[in-house]
């Protein structure tokens, strides 16, 4: 899935699973490969063509088979009518890439993957310095927790319109932030497995507790 000829306006995900599904068992009929390859009938059909045109998959009657070097890229045509289409078979992963313009895609994804993930590293270790050891205080024989100040305030430039909170260096929706009730910026790492409301809920509690016993 990772190869550019696969990508997004490449030959798509549905193309790999049909690949994946006759080289699995080949010979299969378009209901057949429904369940195999779990796309829908319409997908299967117009990927199927797809392929047929680049001389990837033939078919006989109602069934369909791999070409000899489909695993490779490399379509091949047989003299049945039936893939008489075929007229400029494939030539390989690489050119097809090259054909449907998704050259490159693969490590523009990386590389867009690797500075989201150093910014989400940063902005953890950045909120991580605010972070203080939890203090308490001891009110008619129970303890109080004191709430910590809490720096992570949500400015205007990090919220979207649909309330989504957008990534301050790549500017897009994060899905893992939210914003609170009281206009902060909650961080839903994967080391916390409570969700948003119980964190926020956990916050208003342990203001509330803290406003009473002072």
């Amino acid at each position: 899935m990772g190869h550019d000829a696969f990508a997004h306006h490449g030959l798509g995900s549905a193309a790999l699973l049909i690949i994946g599904a006759l080289h699995a068992r080949p010979a299969q009929t378009v209901g057949e490969l429904v369940g195999s390859s779990s796309v829908s009938r319409a997908t299967a059909y117009r990927t199927l063509r797809r392929l047929a045109n680049l001389g990837l998959v033939h078919h006989n009657g109602e069934t369909w088979t791999l070409a000899p070097g489909a695993l490779e890229g490399f379509g091949s045509s047989t003299p049945a009518s039936v893939d008489a289409e075929c007229a400029e078979p494939a030539q390989g992963w690489d050119s097809l890439a090259q054909r449907h313009g998704t050259t490159g895609v693969a490590a523009r994804r990386k590389a867009l993957h690797a500075t989201e993930r150093a910014a989400y590293r940063k902005v953890l270790e950045r909120l991580s310095e605010h972070r203080s050891k939890a203090v308490v205080i001891v009110r008619e024989g129970r303890q109080v927790l004191v709430p910590a100040p809490r720096p992570d305030e949500a400015t205007s430039t990090l919220q979207a319109r649909d309330g989504c909170v957008l990534d301050p260096v790549t500017g897009r929706p994060t899905p893992d932030w939210r914003i609170a009730t009281d206009g902060r910026l909650i961080l839903i790492t994967p080391a916390d497995q409570r969700s948003y409301e119980e964190l926020a809920a956990a916050h208003a509690e342990a203001l509330s507790e803290w406003e009473s016993a002072a």
